[in-house]
């Protein structure tokens, strides 16, 4: 697929190229559906296990910046991987994989992966990339235990990262409700959470308290989710939990939320 949305016979023809890159996402969107990343850039043996922190990251508007830089495209990606790959290491995260223009990660850490997150979105922030360029990448982080395999991470957090960062805008930095209850008070200096409500993402059972990283030097101001569905009140979201609670109780073998290490 790579060798396809590069050749440039393919990049002359806009229709063909929309359609490369969508038989691409429809690939790993179908993995994802699958709640499924395989581990193509680190050994999936030293990948962490138990409660860890998921971040993934895309770029928006990755068809539009195709189609306007053509070769040219595939030495931005390489810049836009460099930045983000950086970022992860230096906060003590694990590459799991890159494919496109998505980039998947997991700390042991969630603190950890907002540092790595708001750095990302500083220096891309800050980068000139000339030609009037504007390159702006979306970031979702959800906290969870996973299950490791020989070929890396299975599970339902898997997918809910994938969606949060759908969710996200160019940018903008979302985090669901576990992630946010595992930073508790150890979050970053001058890192706030702001709260964005609860939102069905899509192929998840229930709906998702979101909330938005905000740092000095961040974009503050976003439209809504991109969700693809009305927002869920809160008090209709509450009344709904506590119905369920009363009824699933996990002496009667439910499962329990998902609560940080500690």
């Amino acid at each position: 697929m790579t060798a396809l949305v590069h050749d440039p016979r393919v990049l002359e023809d806009a229709d063909l190229a929309q359609t490369v890159l969508a038989a691409v996402r429809f690939v790993v969107e179908k993995e994802r559906l699958h709640g499924e990343v395989q581990a193509t850039a680190t050994d999936a043996a030293a990948l962490p296990t138990g409660f860890v922190t998921l971040l993934m990251t895309d770029i928006e508007a990755s068809t539009a910046l195709l189609r306007r830089l053509g070769d040219r495209y595939g030495d931005l990606l390489t810049d836009v991987r460099g930045i983000v790959r950086a970022a992860v290491l230096r906060a003590g995260g694990r590459e799991i994989d890159a494919r496109a223009d998505e980039f998947f990660a997991v700390f042991e850490r969630a603190a950890a992966a907002i540092e790595a997150a708001v750095a990302i979105q500083r220096e891309l922030g800050n980068r000139a990339w000339g030609d009037g360029l504007e390159v702006q990448v979306r970031v979702g982080i959800h906290s969870g235990r996973p299950t490791l395999t020989d070929a890396g991470y299975i599970g339902l957090a898997v997918h809910t990262a994938a969606r949060l960062c759908s969710a996200a805008h160019g940018g903008q930095i979302v985090v669901s409700a576990a992630t946010r209850a595992a930073v508790g008070a150890s979050a970053p200096t001058g890192i706030r959470f702001r709260s964005l409500g609860r939102h069905r993402l899509p192929g998840l059972p229930d709906a998702e308290m979101l909330f938005q990283v905000q740092a000095q030097g961040l974009r503050v101001t976003f439209p809504r989710p991109r969700t693809g569905r009305h927002s869920v009140p809160r008090r209709q979201a509450d009344d709904r939990r506590a119905r369920l609670e009363n009824r699933m109780r996990p002496e009667e073998g439910q499962l329990e939320l998902p609560q940080p290490p500690g």
